[in-house]
């Protein structure tokens, strides 16, 4: 999910009462809920699709989700040291508890992985003792509907905090309103995803993939044949597969294992891809992309073009 979701989580985790464990609570959540995105600095140093394969892995395995929270725990507790010797530690500030501070640190680390996997992107929880993705394909990645669920329990939480009224239940019917519409999200996938048209062509590989805003909604996508993919919306009532999801002309997807040895990009993209297709663009060269991104506004970014790969065309 995006990191503002990522903060809120760690935010309404706190007011719900864990940041009256220790000093430095809130911060050890809420910072933690976005540390696995550290990968984020591949960007640095790779380049093209490479990113796609890195992201949403190691940072975000077991280890990392044991060793990230200490080290954010250790330079919380440091902090909180050089303040004190400094002399201008706040008064207000309870006791700072290692102990207590990793583990609201592992708690907000823990949260995010459980989020990222929620939507169709996908990430590799096992990682570095298994590189296979897990897909929740519940939530869009960006969920304005989230937001204000997560804004409002914290913002009630707060002002009562302030009043000095109680202050933790509005957190923690937030969490579980948060944790509600997650679990209808799932049906609504789930329903979906098993909406299958009972007639030719059958579908070899299915995906009900989450839309922006409209959260009763799922894009549905299927595999036809190797590496074409067709697609239509789902709302309930529509049972049909509408469109080509692709607007131009799909190729027949070739054996690329040979040409994946030599050219890093093309590795990268098909390791993290979960429904490659390709298209044969206007100037004639061929793109493989990923059905579950195809928005041109996204660019090249879940593109990649292949001008040594001939389209065969398909039906």
């Amino acid at each position: 999910m995006d990191n503002l979701t990522h903060s809120l989580v760690g935010a309404v985790l706190g007011q719900a009462g864990l940041k009256r464990t220790t000093g430095l609570a809130m911060p050890a959540l809420i910072i933690g809920a976005n540390l696995p995105d550290v990968d984020a600095a591949c960007f640095f140093w790779l380049e093209g699709t490479e990113h796609l394969a890195f992201r949403r892995g190691i940072t975000h395995g077991p280890p990392a989700l044991v060793l990230l929270p200490l080290i954010l725990a250790g330079l919380l507790w440091a902090f909180d040291r050089w303040q004190t010797r400094r002399g201008n530690r706040p008064e207000a500030r309870l006791p700072v508890r290692f102990g207590w501070l990793y583990a609201m640190a592992f708690i907000g680390c823990l949260s995010h992985p459980f989020f990222d996997w929620l939507n169709v992107y996908g990430i590799r929880l096992l990682e570095p003792f298994s590189s296979r993705w897990f897909y929740g394909d519940t939530l869009f990645i960006i969920d304005p509907w989230l937001w204000a669920l997560l804004i409002a329990s914290v913002w009630v939480s707060r002002r009562r905090e302030k009043a000095g009224g109680e202050w933790m239940r509005p957190a923690r019917v937030g969490i579980a309103a948060v944790l509600a519409y997650i679990g209808v999200n799932e049906a609504i996938t789930w329903l979906a995803r098993f909406s299958i048209p009972m007639q030719e062509p059958y579908p070899q590989e299915y995906i009900a993939s989450p839309v922006p805003l409209a959260f009763w909604q799922r894009e549905r996508l299927a595999r036809i044949v190797q590496g074409q993919w067709i697609g239509s919306t789902w709302d309930g009532a529509d049972f049909g597969y509408g469109y080509a999801h692709s607007p131009e002309p799909q190729c027949r997807l070739p054996d690329l294992t040979i040409a994946r040895r030599s050219n890093t990009q093309l590795d990268a993209f098909l390791f993290w891809s979960r429904a490659p297709f390709l298209t044969r663009a206007p100037d004639g060269s061929v793109v493989l992309g990923d059905a579950r991104f195809t928005d041109p506004r996204v660019g090249d970014r879940f593109a990649l073009a292949l001008p040594d790969v001939k389209c065969e065309p398909l039906p």
